[in-house]
């Protein structure tokens, strides 16, 4: 399963990727808190904007371990950005969440749950440089047994 998500989100990015003009392709490295389990975590969001003003945002995320639990998530979102002055954008963002949940020890044995849901949030975004850019997002994870917000801050840069 985790394999086939890869790589159709790949395929996806891949083909807009081919596509895209100069500045319509970023990559991104984040840094995340997850409040479900108050994990911290990393990870790599690469953004393609096929239409003006609409973004497809995959990234994926390791969360770090934390009173026994670590996590992979895996999201595709969707982005509509709305330019406030020349170096600041905000965007609602609306997507599909894939998470791994592992559970080391303790009374039960190591298990993972697996388990596929919906974000809703906002984001903003400060251009620093040229093509160099400071985002942050805010949203909520609708996953079953595992509603949480998650928090994002991250650097991009653009193509």
């Amino acid at each position: 399963m985790k394999k086939l998500l890869f790589l159709a989100v790949l395929a996806i990015v891949t083909a807009l990727g081919a596509s895209a003009e100069k500045g319509d392709f970023g990559v991104g490295a984040q840094f995340a808190y997850a409040s479900k389990h108050s994990m911290a975590g990393l990870g790599l969001q690469l953004q393609v904007e096929p239409v003006n003003r609409l973004r497809l945002a995959p990234e994926f995320m390791y969360y770090f371990k934390n009173d026994g639990v670590s996590a992979l998530n895996a999201n595709v979102n969707l982005h509509y950005v709305i330019p406030t002055s020349p170096t600041f954008s905000i965007y609602p963002l609306l997507g599909f969440t894939y998470a791994n949940y592992k559970y080391d020890g303790g009374i039960l044995s190591d298990a993972n749950v697996d388990r596929c849901g919906a974000n809703v949030g906002v984001g903003a975004e400060y251009r620093i440089q040229d093509r160099l850019y400071f985002f942050s997002e805010e949203r909520f994870q609708i996953i079953e047994d595992f509603n949480q917000s998650v928090t994002v801050l991250g650097l991009k840069y653009t193509f």
